[in-house]
């Protein structure tokens, strides 16, 4: 099964350390299982980064209460956005991995607002399996929640 290799401990990581106050950040909102920041590498005005404060490398590593309180505090930064820099759209991204992306090994999610020619391109090759070739993976995910139990 393909993982991230996490090599920084708990407490450790550059966002553990954020979190605790070690390191100064420009916070916009925390409760008991999130804290969003702003990203010092700011792609639009109001990106912001929402992370645990536990400290987990990637969403297969969070708890679902976790990645649920993650999504709450993105829904609420969304709506602050969006009064504050009136973005035409609004892009989440969650990255797992090196090989996805993540630069960070703490999970969080990105919240970009978008405005119309702003420079961002997120678009990816399609590979268009035929019909036959999606029900087969959407079997072979059934059988895999409900192996673990993960379908409702």
């Amino acid at each position: 099964m393909p993982n991230f290799t996490d090599t920084s401990a708990p407490g450790s990581c550059i966002f553990c350390r954020l979190i605790a106050g070690d390191i100064p950040s420009a916070r916009v909102f925390e409760d008991d299982q999130t804290v969003a920041f702003m990203d010092l590498g700011q792609v639009n005005p109001g990106h912001v980064l929402i992370a645990t404060r536990r400290h987990h490398a990637t969403l297969w590593d969070v708890t679902p209460e976790e990645a649920a309180a993650v999504m709450r505090t993105a829904h609420r930064i969304a709506a602050a956005a969006r009064t504050v820099f009136e973005p035409a759209g609004l892009m989440l991204l969650q990255a797992n991995g090196a090989v996805a992306g993540q630069t960070v090994a703490h999970f969080h999610l990105h919240v970009v607002p978008r405005h119309a020619q702003d420079g961002i391109d997120f678009t990816w090759p399609r590979k268009n399996p035929g019909a036959d070739q999606l029900a087969d993976y959407a079997r072979r995910l059934q059988a895999a929640l409900f192996a673990t139990g993960s379908a409702s």
